[in-house]
């Protein structure tokens, strides 16, 4: 489902997110009550072109991947019959 982009490695901290902006990847303190927001710092450039189609993550070998973009999101169910029950 995905592949993988760049061969980074980054090894992950327990208390920090990482994401993927502009072909680099970066990691920022998470929230915690009563603590200030933290400042994000590049951690790696992975040297690479982001392609709109995908969404790009560090997956748990801490390398970039990437996974075709979800377009139009889930289908809903249909409760047109659950609907017609109740008004009966």
């Amino acid at each position: 489902m995905a592949e993988k982009v760049a061969k980074l490695g980054v090894s992950r901290e327990k208390d920090f997110m990482y994401y993927v902006k502009d072909g680099s990847v970066w990691k920022v303190q998470r929230k915690q009550p009563g603590v200030p927001k933290g400042r994000p710092e590049k951690v790696a450039d992975g040297g690479f072109e982001m392609d709109t189609n995908y969404i790009y993550f560090v997956d748990r070998d801490g390398d970039v991947a990437r996974a075709k973009r979800a377009i139009g999101g889930q289908k809903r169910k249909k409760q047109g019959s659950h609907r017609r029950l109740a008004n009966a």
